[in-house]
């Protein structure tokens, strides 16, 4: 099914999707506006869902569960498919509508949608890689088997950043493997996922098997989560959003898988390719206007090359282009998501500045445009191991930049953190690379490349960035519970 819609007009109203229909919120005053965040306007209204809405939705799921595992997985990666092409055929649409509602950066965008597409064609080729063990007995005449079953139903809480990737990440995963599911977007960037909902009706896809909500966290994604017919609730979100779901998992001993903040350090050592190194960084900061988990939020330079690297540093920061997502293509940022991320990035820098810190570029929000959320790529030195602008995630386009003494310092502070996602290293030489990926306590180790993770990789954080992961064989793992089943041979 092709549709032939634009970007939503201002009063548009969504949606939730359940049971394969449309249904509103409870009255004409349930509803939750998002705006542009580059013009602060109002584009569109999507429902604010609770405990109704949370009910009837997982109560699909539940009914849908056993006959959409009984079908053969290849079945199942049939529909997978589908949903790629009918994204293949809408992607110009559904990435002007990424690009507006989160003020994503309209290349950026493109990226998230055509990905998108092909991760669901990547999981439906596991459809028949996916597999159970025959496992030797320590009695004769007896089998002993592992089945790798579905869970039964998902509840994915995605998050405003990569909206419609990280719904289809945990969407590809769970219906490949025989789970049904119910998926809550973020209320402030939900257009993207809401509309792929109104095209559905062309994947032919059974009711209940896919079910999308909108609300509020501590309204609907609350509902979700205490539900004892879940069996795994996998969120991608901040630690504090975290620990609200671990605990209300714990009622009913609920599977968790959690994609967490973090603090990734980047270290420059002092044989590096410059160029590669201020490149990579800036490109690592600047994605979708420094508001993505795993780029660099913290680097460490080698005292020997400090004032090389600093220099050139403030430079490719100065020349990033800030523009409107949806007015501009050639620009490499745009504005923060809302107001609260805005005034939250301004607050930090202040206090790293009244904490002695020194700001050589940026440091404000940016004069240059009457309305949005648009913040100024920011460099601050003189900051010490243990500040705030150090230890926290900004997510935001700033960099708090150290000169250390030596490669043992730097993996040092790096680790000095409560977060463990992701992390990068600029060497040239072996033994540094060989001995980080030993000793730098992240999930992901990038060498002199921009922090960016493959769909065939796996994507999970350490200590309090997170529970389980995501991609690659070991991401579907996360949606398979085994069963042994022992088989004794009788005479």
């Amino acid at each position: 099914m092709k549709s032939n819609s634009n970007t939503p007009a201002a009063g548009a109203i969504y949606q939730h999707y359940i049971n394969g229909a449309f249904h509103r919120s409870g009255s004409a005053t349930d509803y939750i506006e998002v705006l542009d965040p580059c013009t602060e306007e109002v584009i569109a209204s999507v429902p604010r869902g609770g405990q109704k809405e949370a009910d009837a939705a997982v109560d699909a799921a539940v009914a849908a569960q056993r006959q959409w595992s009984s079908l053969p997985s290849v079945e199942r990666a049939k529909y997978l498919k589908a949903m790629a092409n009918t994204i293949r055929e809408n992607r110009v649409m559904l990435a002007e509508t990424l690009a507006r509602e989160q003020a994503k950066v309209k290349t950026l965008a493109q990226v998230e949608i055509d990905v998108t597409a092909e991760y669901y064609d990547y999981y439906a080729g596991f459809a028949r890689a996916y597999e159970g063990e025959i496992i030797q007995s320590d009695r004769s005449g007896e089998q002993i088997f592992l089945h790798k079953l579905p869970i039964g139903v998902v509840v994915g809480i995605c998050p405003w950043n990569f909206p419609f990737f990280v719904m289809a990440r945990k969407v590809a995963p769970s219906l490949l493997t025989g789970n049904t599911i119910v998926v809550k977007v973020s209320e402030e960037a939900p257009l993207t996922c809401l509309e792929f909902t109104k095209l559905l009706g062309g994947v032919n896809l059974p009711k209940g098997v896919l079910n999308v909500v909108c609300g509020y966290g501590n309204e609907i994604g609350e509902a979700l989560t205490h539900n004892k017919n879940v069996g795994i609730i996998s969120l991608t979100g901040s630690v504090d959003s975290g620990h609200k779901v671990m605990a209300a998992a714990a009622k009913n001993i609920t599977k968790v898988s959690l994609e967490l903040g973090g603090k990734a350090p980047a270290i420059v050592c002092a044989d590096a390719d410059m160029e590669v190194a201020v490149n990579s960084i800036v490109a690592s900061r600047i994605i979708y206007s420094g508001q993505v988990c795993n780029c660099a939020e913290r680097v460490y330079v080698e005292e020997g090359v400090y004032d090389e690297f600093l220099e050139k540093l403030i430079i490719a920061m100065k020349a990033v282009k800030v523009g409107n997502a949806s007015n501009d293509s050639n620009i490499d940022m745009s504005a923060q998501i809302n107001q609260k991320q805005l005034d939250k990035i301004s607050g930090m820098v202040d206090r790293a500045q009244a904490a002695g810190a020194k700001v050589v570029t940026g440091g404000k929000k940016s004069t240059s445009f009457d309305k949005g959320y648009f913040y100024e790529p920011t460099v601050i030195t003189d900051v010490k191991q243990d500040a705030e602008i150090m230890q926290k995630e900004v997510f935001g386009p700033v960099l708090p930049v150290m000169k250390v003494k030596d490669f043992d310092e730097a993996l040092k502070l790096a680790n000095d953190s409560e977060y463990g996602l992701t992390s990068a290293v600029y060497t040239k030489d072996i033994n540094k690379m060989l001995r980080a990926t030993k000793e730098l306590n992240f999930g992901e180790v990038y060498f002199n490349r921009e922090n960016f993770e493959a769909i065939q990789g796996f994507h999970a954080g350490w200590r309090k960035s997170g529970i389980g992961g995501a991609d690659g064989k070991h991401g579907l793992e996360e949606y398979l519970q085994t069963k042994t089943i022992y088989i004794q041979q009788t005479s």
